[in-house]
């Protein structure tokens, strides 16, 4: 067992305290035996669904009071992003880690409202970005006081409804000297791509999450479901929550594989 490696997983959206609760209970219940630190996300408000029809979440308020709950609970270390730099601080108050959405990265006011916090920021890589200009939204939390950054990358733009993940990023998003996350599940994403909605290939999460362990990748992040084709964001790019574990201990082989090469 290798106590290094971290996860972020959860569903991508809370649908109810229900739903997080369990699958929050069976992950910690996985990572406890495979050694791994677990770190639980879920959003309260997907403000960036494709159709305004689409379910976005509970709101603030009730999105927070659900996950301090889960985590007097569990005891997990919790995971959520921001959409507004308003919403920073009543997030810093439930949740250990603030995250910035990959279509938000460059915005200034929402990357300092996190950085204020003193949480860990959690910084997703745009689609439309190359990985060395990291650098710039990095060094605006860091001018803000805040060196408590992690980098995610989680696919490129190549054409229309699709992504393609460079490897390369993951060594290039290394050098910037913030822990590297690999958001698999986002990575296989179409966007747009199921008329109104997102689409994605969930078999793809597991060969893709081997290339950037072994890449270098220092975090995983997987949004995990249950049943993922019922769920109400994502589903076609969420990992059976009843195929994490064997999948998990494929990963750590090459996890502890590559570890001091």
């Amino acid at each position: 067992m290798n106590k290094e490696l971290k996860l972020i997983a959860g569903p991508c959206v809370i649908e109810s305290e229900e739903l997080v609760v369990h699958v929050a209970e069976e992950i910690k219940r996985v990572v406890n035996r495979l050694g791994i630190e677990y770190y639980f996300k879920s959003s309260f408000d997907k403000a960036n669904r494709t159709s305004v029809d689409a379910f976005r979440g509970p709101g603030l308020e009730k999105g927070l009071e659900i996950l301090l709950k889960l985590k007097n609970r569990t005891g997990l270390p919790i995971v959520t992003d921001i959409h507004e730099p308003g919403q920073a601080a009543h997030v810093a108050a439930v949740c250990d880690v603030v995250q910035i959405p990959a279509f938000l990265c460059r915005q200034t006011d929402l990357l300092l409202a996190a950085a204020q916090t003193k949480r860990i920021v959690l910084i997703k890589k745009a689609q439309f970005l190359a990985p060395w200009d990291m650098k710039y939204p990095a060094e605006k939390v860091k001018e803000a006081g805040n060196n408590n950054i992690w980098i995610c990358e989680r696919g490129s733009t190549f054409g229309y409804n699709s992504l393609v993940v460079d490897m390369t990023s993951i060594v290039e998003l290394k050098k910037l000297g913030c822990p590297v996350v690999f958001d698999a599940t986002h990575s296989v994403q179409k966007p747009g791509g199921l008329v109104g909605a997102t689409g994605g290939n969930r078999s793809y999460v597991e060969p893709l999450t081997k290339a950037a362990i072994a890449a270098g990748a220092d975090i995983l992040f997987m949004e995990v479901h249950p049943e993922p084709d019922k769920a109400m964001s994502d589903g076609a790019n969420m990992v059976p929550l009843g195929d994490l574990e064997a999948m998990l201990r494929r990963i750590l082989n090459v996890y502890n594989a590559t570890q001091g090469d």
